[in-house]
């Protein structure tokens, strides 16, 4: 549907405050197309912006918007075996940790005359994607082995791609949306059998 392309949907439930499924989700599917909200370099930035992973401003450049969709894929890889129950495909527990550990974690001390001695974790504009990605795997980890991991489910309305986390045991879909589109569908289907 080009109408259902067009319109943003509304977050999945579990998006807010898990960046690794806001970051899956950024892969749409729809029964009229695709929506790639990391794209280009622009969307990456502005999506990352949007969901305050970069300043206002803040640029990425496109080996780094394509390291981010790298990690996208086994964001879903892994979410989409956990929402299946099955094994996980070991490259991309592999990569989600690579990028977990490619970034420093240390709290340096610095001084400058206004602030005195103070703790600080530097990012080198080189180490802001790693910076940045291992924020989006790490959060990734805490959610795949957390206690939120029994509620990761995938959207049950095909074409949907969308993850999200289940409210109550009956939710089959990642939005209202997605939800009415195929009651809409089913009704539609009895009708047109009567």
């Amino acid at each position: 549907m080009s109408e259902e392309k067009g319109r943003p949907l509304p977050p999945a439930p579990g998006s807010a405050e898990h960046a690794g499924i806001a970051l899956a989700n950024t892969w749409q599917v729809f029964s009229g197309g695709t929506r790639d909200l990391l794209a280009d370099r622009e969307r990456a930035s502005s999506w990352l912006a949007e969901n305050g992973l970069i300043g206002q401003g803040a640029a990425l450049g496109d080996p780094c918007t394509a390291r981010l969709r790298t990690l996208r894929h086994h964001v879903r890889r892994l979410l989409s075996a956990t929402a299946g129950a099955s094994e996980p495909p070991e490259d991309s527990i592999t990569e989600v940790n690579a990028a977990i550990k490619a970034a420093p974690s240390a709290t340096l001390i610095a001084w400058d005359r206004e602030r005195g001695l103070h703790r600080v974790v530097t990012h080198p504009v080189d180490e802001l994607t790693d910076s940045l990605l291992a924020a989006l795997a790490a959060d990734t980890a805490e959610l795949l082995c957390g206690p939120d991991a029994s509620r990761i489910a995938a959207c049950a309305a095909a074409p949907c791609s969308r993850f999200y986390l289940r409210t109550h045991g009956a939710r089959q879909w990642c939005s209202v949306r997605c939800g009415d589109r195929i009651r809409a569908a089913r009704a539609y289907r009895r009708k047109n059998s009567a």
